[in-house]
């Protein structure tokens, strides 16, 4: 049995929030990372550049940052644990706007003593701000921790909040 590779492409586009790596296993969209980003893997395997495969992603990340789109619809191929992709799934319920802490993750996906374990699968998030990792938040209403650092985590709530201007840009 012969099993193929699949074929990876990625782009770089502008956003608000600094230069985004899109990058796509046969034409899915599979990354998306800041720069500077926690857990961000070596640009080698990003495979070969491209802006082909992600014209569809391009349009969803400028009607979002437009104001016009406050929910993705992408096809998204996440590789993870099974909890981290449950994880994941998990996020992408939160709505537009709105935070929830590590636990009421954790409560949610039934495993109340799990939000540490949360947390860490919400780090690896490889597709952040379509899958609204930044929407997770500490029990006590804090922001912690954000791959793509707490200063664009504190912009994209703003941003989603509709009070943008008054946090100052950093990118």
């Amino acid at each position: 049995m012969t099993t193929t590779t699949p074929t990876r492409h990625h782009t770089v586009v502008d956003s608000p929030y600094g230069p985004l790596t899109l990058v796509a296993d046969d034409g899915v969209l599979a990354g998306l990372y800041m720069t500077e980003q926690r857990h961000r893997p070596p640009e080698e395997i990003f495979g070969i550049p491209d802006p082909g495969p992600f014209a569809e992603t391009v349009r969803q990340l400028d009607a979002y940052f437009a104001g016009d789109l406050t929910d993705f619809d992408l096809p998204l191929r996440l590789e993870g644990t099974p909890f981290q992709r449950t994880v994941w799934a998990e996020l992408r319920r939160i709505p537009y706007g709105e935070t929830r802490s590590y636990g009421e993750l954790a409560e949610r996906l039934g495993k109340p003593g799990a939000s540490r374990a949360v947390g860490l699968a919400n780090g690896k998030n490889p597709v952040g701000i379509i899958v609204p990792c930044h929407r997770v938040i500490g029990a006590s209403g804090g922001l912690t921790g954000y791959g793509g650092g707490l200063e664009r985590k504190q912009r994209l709530l703003a941003f989603e909040r509709g009070t943008d201007d008054a946090v100052p840009a950093l990118f």
